[in-house]
């Protein structure tokens, strides 16, 4: 048995590629309705500084969603992204801050703990889930808790700070007004898109969410593909801790709590089905953007935190049910 690595739905790869561009383009419109309407509902919103604050406000949702994408479109979960971002942010704040180190060796030393934390955390839960076949939900929830602790432990359930200089210089840089840390937010969304629609892997990971015993008939090592899925989100938020730590010039063990569910709704937002095999990381990067104008406009607006959370999650469940309507729409 064979199977198709570029059309994982087996349908016509340019029907494919025309519903992938209609679903992306109802979510970009649901974005410049957004964006219109708390233009026209507060002054402030289209300045200049506040449009670099959105910019800088979800890079990190948006390079956790990336990785969470990748999980996703598996039909798996991750729920520990925001407690091994804390983790991976406590190691790396550790290594930047040892005594009698130039700061560039310190900076380079802390990005490989952070990234290697996060890579070792996402590894181990690809490794535990596809072994023995358990529900990622468990798995990752498990690990949402020995993060958790493992950064207030190593910690001391204290807040590390006192970054080079040049740490702390390129978490507020500009180019042209975009900050830098939100390009780099969108070079790894470039290079996610790339993986999933230029590469047999990513064409891979598409037909595992949508028959995954097609895939294994197929000859094709599906316990490796979903390890490397985990463990690209375990990366990902390796890369939002460093990310985190050039923002605030601090390391806290108490970073990221609520990250995951954000991450999870940009992903949905942007019209990934939890069910798997279908789903952009363009769409991704349309709902962080979603929900970080929403955020802001909320507050320019003067709502209540309470009333922003409310009105967060009607989002997201309106676009749950028109994923369902997607569903039907792509299966007709």
């Amino acid at each position: 048995m064979a199977i198709q690595t570029d059309d994982p739905t087996g349908a016509n790869p340019r029907i494919f590629t025309l519903r992938a561009l209609v679903n992306n383009a109802g979510i970009g419109l649901a974005l410049l309705a957004l964006i219109a309407f708390f233009s026209l509902s507060t002054e402030f919103f289209l300045t200049p500084n506040n449009i670099t604050n959105i910019l800088t406000q979800i890079t990190i949702n948006l390079i956790l969603a990336v990785g969470m994408t990748f999980v996703i479109l598996i039909g798996g979960i991750d729920l520990s992204v925001g407690s091994v971002m804390a983790f991976a942010a406590v190691v790396a704040g550790k290594a930047i801050t040892i005594p009698g180190m130039g700061d560039t060796e310190l900076i380079l030393l802390a990005c490989v703990a952070g990234l290697a934390t996060g890579l070792i955390c996402g590894l181990m839960n690809g490794v535990i889930s596809a072994y023995w076949g358990l529900p990622s939900f468990i798995i990752t929830l498990g690990m949402l808790n020995i993060a958790r602790g493992a950064a207030l432990q190593v910690s001391e359930a204290k807040t590390i700070y006192s970054f080079p200089f040049a740490f702390e210089e390129f978490g507020s840089a500009l180019i042209w007004g975009i900050p830098v840390v939100f390009l780099v937010a969108l070079v790894i969304t470039l290079i996610a898109w790339f993986v999933l629609n230029r590469t047999v892997f990513g064409r891979l990971l598409y037909g595992i969410g949508n028959n995954e015993e097609a895939v294994r008939l197929a000859g094709h090592p599906v316990f490796w593909y979903k390890v490397a899925a985990f463990t690209i989100s375990g990366l990902a938020a390796g890369i939002a801790a460093i990310i985190y730590m050039a923002r605030l010039n601090i390391s806290s063990p108490i970073a990221g709590i609520g990250f995951e569910l954000n991450a999870i709704a940009a992903v949905i937002i942007g019209g990934t089905s939890l069910a798997g095999g279908r789903g952009s990381v363009i769409g991704t990067l349309l709902g962080a953007f979603i929900i970080g104008v929403l955020a802001n406009g909320l507050i320019l607006m003067g709502l209540s935190d309470f009333m922003r959370q409310m009105i967060t999650g009607v989002v997201i469940i309106i676009a749950v049910i028109l994923d369902y309507y997607r569903a039907k729409y792509s299966a007709s």
